[in-house]
């Protein structure tokens, strides 16, 4: 049955627990004769489990933000070394394992890290170049490394069917073609297991740059964006129900590891800022000052495009040109956004990511022409995906599925088929109570308009992404072709839905 049979066949005690957050306390109440009590809503929570394969933890105390220090400089990120010497070659090497960091004054915390850092080393190359990254794992679980958006062959993305062992290693080698240039990410992809690695911290940078690139004038900074959870003690504890059900976020949001750093903006300047958390939602703005959008998933926009404020689902990037030249401080913040979280948890508020100092520098001239976009053709196929989430009474508990297509995912079946080099239109239905991120491996794709509420809203830029977000029950267009044979994932993007099987597969032939 879907959420709403299930929230009309239990009981009315549990009811109020399970409606999203979006609901009306004082309505619920009239309609069950009762007021929220959170302890009740913890244990309403802890009745609807994820599978009893996935490890769940009970709620434990947590670490007071406060606890985590602030107000220091920002840090760039740590570049990756190339450890080749050949024009046109990046060869290096990334360590997977455990590692205990201080991230509180006079505590240890166990975290996974490639090549001990936190977030994980930037990589940086041009179009045109090959690269060769060699993965060592020394975890006690298999891993990969999916190439978050980058145009890599199949056997190279690092999805879950091509697993490296625990204690083993692999080389990935690919070359980026023309036209890749833009804000990529890398993080683990085994089935199941990924949701684990990312929160304790496996999660790198990766930049394309382009030997045209039209912003070489502004100088630029990174801000890798991503959340921790610690307990009392320091550590990271395992998810709980609520994170299964929901989506983990930890009580830190973090910028390039570290909490509400100082960025001190020099004239106008380019800032590539990345997504990289396991379900936070970045609803992005700067008080008092608007910002040029330039970029998103998949590189440059064909012209700037003035905005207040921006939505970035998990695992999306862009770019961004801030500053006018005017001495003033403010700040980068998080403002609350409901994408009607279920469990009684607590209500989204604004967050302060990081304090702005902006001062004089130089001001270059922002190209009004960025670059063209290639048209991608008329469209001779078409696909339909559907997000649905389901509740059942399975083994007497109150089970929560979530599906693509009504299907959870089978590494051995094949859902869709594509055909190389046919533009295809996708229609990606969210038929759920909760937002959604959609991502689509081996390519990217256009969106062309989005329907909510029976109401069509045209995309209003034209851009490449990789990951685009879905409200409840919104409808999106994309446009899309695959240039590269293989079998590739489809999946939700906050991580925990994915791992419990919110993810298929297309066969490019």
């Amino acid at each position: 049955m879907d959420r709403r049979e299930f929230l009309n066949n239990i009981s009315a005690l549990p009811l109020i627990y399970l409606l999203p957050t979006g609901f009306s306390q004082s309505k619920t109440a009239m309609a069950t004769g009762m007021a929220m009590d959170h302890n009740m809503s913890h244990d309403m929570a802890q009745m609807v489990t994820p599978s009893s394969s996935l490890k769940v933890v009970a709620e434990s105390p947590l670490l007071a933000e406060s606890a985590l220090p602030k107000g220091s400089a920002l840090q760039p990120l740590s570049q990756l070394a190339n450890n080749s010497h050949a024009i046109g070659h990046f060869s290096a090497t990334l360590t997977a394992q455990p590692v205990d960091i201080e991230l509180v004054p006079g505590k240890q915390t166990t975290v996974w890290a490639y090549n001990q850092q936190l977030p994980g080393p930037l990589i940086e190359a041009f179009e045109g170049d090959t690269v060769e990254i060699r993965l060592i794992n020394q975890l006690a679980q298999a891993t990969t490394i999916h190439w978050h958006g980058l145009p890599v062959p199949a056997d190279q993305d690092g999805g879950p069917h091509h697993a490296v062992a625990a204690g083993a290693e692999r080389l990935y080698r690919f070359t980026l073609p023309k036209g890749s240039a833009g804000t990529y990410w890398y993080h683990p992809h085994p089935h199941g297991d990924t949701p684990e690695q990312v929160y304790r911290g496996l999660a790198g940078l990766f930049i394309v740059r382009s030997k045209d690139d039209p912003l070489t004038a502004f100088s630029e900074q990174h801000l890798a964006i991503s959340d921790l959870r610690l307990t009392e003690s320091a550590q990271i504890p395992d998810n709980t129900a609520l994170d299964w059900m929901n989506g983990r976020e930890g009580q830190f949001a973090l910028v390039n590891g570290q909490r509400e750093p100082v960025i001190t903006i020099v004239g106008k300047q380019r800032l590539r800022i990345w997504n990289a958390c396991s379900a936070r939602y970045l609803q992005l703005h700067i008080p008092g000052m608007a910002f040029s959008l330039v970029g998103t998933d998949g590189g440059l926009l064909e012209q700037p495009v003035t905005m207040q404020e921006i939505v970035l689902a998990p695992a999306q990037r862009i770019e961004i040109l801030v500053g006018d030249g005017q001495m003033r401080h403010t700040s980068l913040q998080a403002l609350s956004y409901n994408r009607e979280k279920m469990g009684g948890v607590e209500p989204e508020k604004d967050r302060t990511l990081a304090q702005l100092h902006f001062v004089a520098g130089p001001l270059p001239v922002t190209p009004q022409h960025l670059r063209k976009l290639p048209e991608l053709g008329p469209a001779t196929a078409h696909k339909k995906v559907e997000f649905n989430e389901t509740m059942s009474m399975e083994g007497g508990k109150h089970q929560m599925q979530f599906l693509v297509n009504g299907k959870s995912f089978d590494m051995n079946r094949i859902d869709l088929e594509s055909h190389l080099g046919e533009v295809e239109i996708w229609e990606v239905f969210n038929n759920s109570h909760m937002d959604h991120p959609f991502h689509l491996h081996g390519t990217q794709f256009e969106v062309l308009d989005s329907v909510l509420d029976k109401q069509t809203i045209p995309a209003t830029y034209r851009a490449r992404r990789d990951t685009i977000n879905l409200r409840p029950y919104e409808t999106v267009h994309l446009k899309t072709v695959h240039t590269q044979k293989g079998v590739w994932m489809y999946h939700c993007h906050i991580l925990e839905h994915e791992g419990q099987g919110m993810m298929a597969q297309l066969q490019v032939k």
